[in-house]
């Protein structure tokens, strides 16, 4: 059976920390920023764990190399 290829895309969007929690990067920050609030842009940035066990899964399956 051949080995499972990593997702390449998924790879650039998200990491896998030490203690196994998925954290990914928050989506909203590439245009149409006039328009929000500074407070709003603020807090998209940084990355952010992955709450749903199912997401979380799913990320790490695409993963693995």
């Amino acid at each position: 059976m051949p080995k499972k290829k990593t997702n390449k895309a998924t790879k650039k969007r998200c990491h896998v920390t030490g203690t196994g929690k998925v954290l990914a990067t928050r989506a909203g920050k590439s245009h149409l920023l006039s328009s929000m609030s500074r407070k709003r842009k603020r807090n998209l940035r940084g990355t952010a764990v992955l709450g749903n066990k199912e997401q979380a899964k799913t990320v790490k399956s695409l993963l693995q190399s």
